[in-house]
């Protein structure tokens, strides 16, 4: 069964095609970019062939997804002899609100429910829609299944999601913390407990997606009880161009003293925020790592106040959850970053967390135990792979 997964933006669309016969195999992935303007750019990665990066204006998603669909059957460089072949579409939807708890196949009321919450996710859940409306005209007869960001934190008690703000603004508006990275928060958490050989359902976990978008996730045995982005991702850590948590108090302060409207004010808090802000240097920890190491101080405190955040958000979650089993690091930085997941853990040593520092080291990009044989606390990076996720459910829902 050949499953195409897209996770389309407003003016991109990322996208990869698996086989899930048996073991999943990738045969093609890519991206769809600057949809809409004057010089757009589609790169197309079949495995095992060159890969073909074409540059042309790219009027709107349409386009977009017949540039995918023609490059999978090309004569060439197709990895499919027809689409004929293609079997189901997963789709990636950001927001899913309080209507769902899990995966689900797309009809007419799912998409009119996706539609309703465009107002609360006004940045991806039009485009998210956009890609399955367009997949319908272009392959009409082929099953398609929305993938929610919320859908795994659905579990959280109301405690956990209710803000101190009046309680109406809940019932008229659906303001609360709904969380994101759902299908990644899960799916590490899950693969780690395999590999251990554990029950999930028997274990506290926290897991730590650390990325441009970072997050962190409560689990107790196997569902999500609290996590730190809330009705928008701009919530909780500190993050590339994200402020993370804010008193909003001073950001009233400094609207009114710039003078900055609702949309410059958002474009603050979400695009010009962050290690990028603190730094003055870039969202890239790679970059901030250098420019750190160069003497930048300014580099080196985006990297200490990150670090910081992730640990107390450690420590919240080990109360909330009365105790941990297992810390996972996962996402482009926490399964590459050492020095980010060295700087987390130590002195952790009260929640009994050690670090093998050598092994932690050397880890990258590869599912490992960080911790010492000794280590009440186990440490893990765990791989990620959101697509796989929503392949899977994709064909458990076909």
């Amino acid at each position: 069964m050949n499953v195409l997964v897209l996770n389309c933006g407003s003016s991109s669309i990322k996208y990869q095609l698996l086989n899930m016969d048996a073991q999943p195999v990738l045969l093609a992935k890519g991206i769809v970019e600057k949809i809409g303007l004057a010089s757009g750019s589609f790169t197309y990665k079949p495995e095992g062939k060159d890969k073909v990066v074409i540059e042309q204006p790219i009027a709107d998603h349409t386009v977009g997804m017949d540039l995918i669909l023609k490059a999978l059957v090309d004569s060439k460089q197709g990895v499919l002899k027809s689409l004929n072949e293609i079997n189901a579409v997963g789709h990636r939807v950001a927001h899913g609100g309080e209507y769902f708890s899990e995966s689900v196949k797309v009809n007419e009321e799912v998409k009119a429910k996706i539609r309703t919450l465009e107002e609360i996710a006004p940045l991806h859940n039009p485009a998210n829609l956009k890609g399955i409306e367009t997949m319908e005209r272009l392959l009409p007869s082929v099953p398609q299944v929305a993938v929610f960001d919320t859908s795994f934190h659905q579990t959280l008690p109301k405690k956990a999601y209710i803000y101190g703000i009046p309680y109406e603004y809940y019932e008229k508006y659906g303001i609360r913390r709904y969380g994101f990275h759902g299908t990644s928060h899960k799916f590490v958490a899950e693969k780690a407990c395999k590999l251990l050989g554990w029950n999930i359902n028997e274990k506290k976990i926290i897991t730590c997606h650390l990325g441009n978008g970072a997050s962190i996730t409560a689990i107790d045995k196997g569902k999500s009880v609290d996590t730190s982005m809330g009705f928008t991702p701009v919530a909780g850590l500190v993050m590339g161009t994200r402020a993370g948590d804010l008193d909003l108090g001073a950001l009233l302060y400094i609207a009114q003293k710039e003078g900055l409207d609702i949309d410059q004010t958002n474009a603050l808090v979400n695009k010009k925020s962050g290690v990028q802000g603190i730094s003055g240097v870039s969202s890239d920890f790679r970059e901030l790592t250098t420019a750190s190491e160069a003497g930048n101080e300014r580099a080196k405190l985006a990297l200490e106040v990150f670090a910081h955040n992730v640990k107390k958000y450690i420590g919240a979650y080990t109360a909330v959850l009365n105790g941990v089993d297992l810390v996972i690091f996962t996402g482009g930085i926490g399964e590459n970053d050492q020095p980010v997941r060295q700087a987390v853990c130590t002195d952790m040593e009260y929640l009994g967390i050690k670090l093998d520092k050598e092994i932690n080291s050397r880890t990258r990009s590869t599912d490992a135990m960080l911790s010492t044989p000794d280590s009440r606390t186990k440490v893990m990076a765990i791989t990620t792979d959101e697509e796989l996720v929503i392949a899977m459910d994709t064909v458990r829902l076909s």
